[in-house]
């Protein structure tokens, strides 16, 4: 695939992924009594609400990691009540577990599809692994296109979901240790954790040294994928 279709299907799929992670932790904030992200239009499935509020994060960052790494990353958020998240710290865990579940559940879903795409004979896999070409398709057109968009969906998801669960802040899994710990740690915990400086350092850390959590991560999903195939 050419550099220009091959970006345009990858921002596609990153502006999709990434707006599925949001309105997972609005939907999680909303169903458990924060109803901010609902009031600000954050909890849907349409784009430009998430663009609107994170356009470096969703339109710059990933063009720039595109054409400088050959694949796509970058930021939303989702806006929640801070006193609501200090008084219940465990449904505020649940909200920020949300986001790295939805990105499992495209994983999932990318992988059922791809493994049709094996067994049908539609899909081989590659001799040499990216992470637009998880398969390859046997034939050109749809089948190809269709293989590069569902292998994007695949690698993404694996990377976000592993990326977001390390426990370092400002990642989701910083917020997620919050279901192991008592009410009144939990919130010495997050008041630790939400300054500024502390989320830098550990934003820092985690793009250091994130790919020794991502690549055990994804070379174990690949392993599911194939096991059994030719």
């Amino acid at each position: 695939m050419d550099l220009i279709p091959l970006a345009l299907t990858w921002y596609f799929v990153f502006i999709f992924t990434a707006t599925c992670h949001e309105a997972g932790h609005a939907l999680a904030a909303t169903k458990l009594g924060d109803k901010t992200a609902y009031l600000g239009g954050q909890l849907t499935l349409n784009p430009i609400p998430h663009i609107q509020r994170e356009p470096l994060g969703m339109i710059l960052f990933p063009v720039l990691t595109f054409f400088l790494g050959g694949w796509m990353m970058g930021w939303a958020s989702c806006p929640y009540d801070p006193i609501w998240a200090y008084r219940y710290p465990k449904r505020a865990a649940i909200m920020a577990i949300a986001g790295p579940a939805a990105n499992l559940v495209l994983v999932i879903i990318a992988a059922v599809f791809l493994r049709i795409g094996l067994e049908l004979g539609w899909f081989r896999i590659p001799e040499t692994f990216d992470l637009h070409q998880v398969v390859i398709a046997q034939s050109p057109g749809f089948l190809n296109s269709l293989a590069v968009i569902l292998s994007i969906t695949f690698s993404l998801n694996i990377i976000l979901f592993a990326f977001n669960l390390i426990p370092l802040p400002p990642m989701d899994g910083s917020a997620a240790i919050g279901l192991t710990l008592k009410h009144e740690t939990a919130n010495r915990y997050q008041t630790f954790f939400a300054q500024p400086g502390v989320a830098i350092i550990g934003l820092v850390i985690a793009w250091h040294f994130g790919w020794m959590v991502i690549r055990p991560v994804l070379l174990f999903a690949l392993d599911l994928l194939y096991t059994g195939t030719a």
